[in-house]
């Protein structure tokens, strides 16, 4: 409290008393004065304050520059982790080495896929989701010129990112929804992140094809090859990449992330009304310089975002699905263990997430 002393002023002369003589100018310039300087002690006060309060720090990774990242991006590039009381570090980590780091405690949470998310889990890592970024593959099998049919696909050199990634795994998943052997039937290459596959495969000598989302898959066939498959028109439920962290961390922190969970779900809000700023953001990350490249990256990403990002159990339980061939464990899984759902369900239920949409 800031407390205005002004001297006792008064006009005129009085018997047996002092008195100070002003005229009416004289005092208002002292008043205004007086106002001037408390307004400033009160702003450098709220200022040395808020300075004092400092945001939580944490550490979120992601694995690579892709459309099914992109909320991560928006979200810093809208500033809306710092609305929250948030200083985020976000890190670019290449294949899975997020996980890994997050599962050290090295970093806090990590924008990953639902099958690597898995695959920890069932080997007894406290590993959850917390938001969905995309519940259904984009991917597009692109291929070499000969290759005409699934049944041409035998025998060939599938690229991937690295083992246990979800290129890998969504690859497995998708050559046995096509009905070949997943394990017999084609071979997988691991070359590295995706500039390096798009490089290998247009040189056709060491891969025949790969799953590549959009919009880089447009560059391999710019260099001759085409789409076999597009998984986008599949309808196949598969939870991609979300918001993950690990119960340790929550159990820890739950208010941080519960801002962060918000901070999400109010960049979703944000790509969908201001998409100039989106658009910054991914023309920043994925090095995306072709206005039509970009106006149609955008459109993809206002296409698959939920307004409720509400993981998918159905999508989990597609991973399980095709994980059981090779993990016994998986036939038993409950989709319901590997998320954690309770921040968008508070701002659901109290009508946040719709009041955003009714400003």
């Amino acid at each position: 409290m800031v407390a205005l002393f002004l001297p006792s002023l008064a006009c005129g002369k009085g018997e047996g008393t002092s008195h100070l003589a002003i005229s009416h100018s004289r005092l208002q310039l002292i008043i205004v004065k007086t106002l001037a300087f408390t307004v400033t002690i009160l702003l450098f006060g709220a200022g040395l304050s808020g300075s004092l309060i400092a945001a939580d720090k944490i550490r979120i990774g992601y694995s690579g520059a892709t459309v099914s990242n992109a909320m991560l991006w928006v979200t810093d590039e809208g500033k809306l982790f710092q609305k929250n009381g948030i200083d985020p570090q976000i890190l670019y980590l290449q294949t899975t080495l997020g996980q890994t780091a997050m599962i050290a405690g090295e970093i806090d949470m990590c924008v990953y896929s639902g099958s690597l998310l898995s695959s920890a889990r069932l080997q007894g890592v406290d590993v959850v989701m917390v938001a969905s970024f995309l519940n259904k593959p984009l991917y597009r099998l692109v291929v070499r010129p000969e290759i005409r049919t699934v049944a041409d696909l035998k025998g060939k050199r599938l690229g991937i990112t690295r083992f246990g990634t979800v290129t890998d795994s969504m690859t497995r998943l998708l050559i046995g929804k096509l009905g070949l052997d997943a394990d017999k039937d084609v071979s997988y290459i691991q070359v590295g992140d995706v500039p390096v596959l798009l490089a290998s495969l247009s040189t056709g000598r060491i891969l025949d094809g790969a799953i590549i989302q959009p919009p880089y898959y447009l560059k391999a066939v710019a260099s001759g090859m085409h789409v076999l498959v597009n998984m986008q028109e599949m309808d196949l439920p598969v939870q991609q990449t979300g918001l993950n962290t690990t119960q340790k961390f929550i159990a820890k922190n739950p208010d941080i992330v519960r801002r962060a969970v918000k901070s999400v779900i109010e960049g979703i809000h944000l790509m969908r009304t201001n998409p100039a700023l989106a658009k910054r953001a991914l023309s920043k990350r994925m090095q995306i310089k072709d206005e039509k490249e970009l106006e149609d990256t955008y459109q993809l990403l206002k296409s698959f975002i939920q307004v409720k990002p509400y993981p998918s159990l159905e999508g989990f339980k597609t991973i399980f699905e095709d994980l059981a061939k090779r993990v016994p464990a998986a036939k038993t899984a409950n989709a319901k263990e590997y998320v954690d759902t309770r921040f968008i369900d508070e701002l659901d239920k109290s009508g946040y997430i719709d009041g955003l949409y009714r400003q």
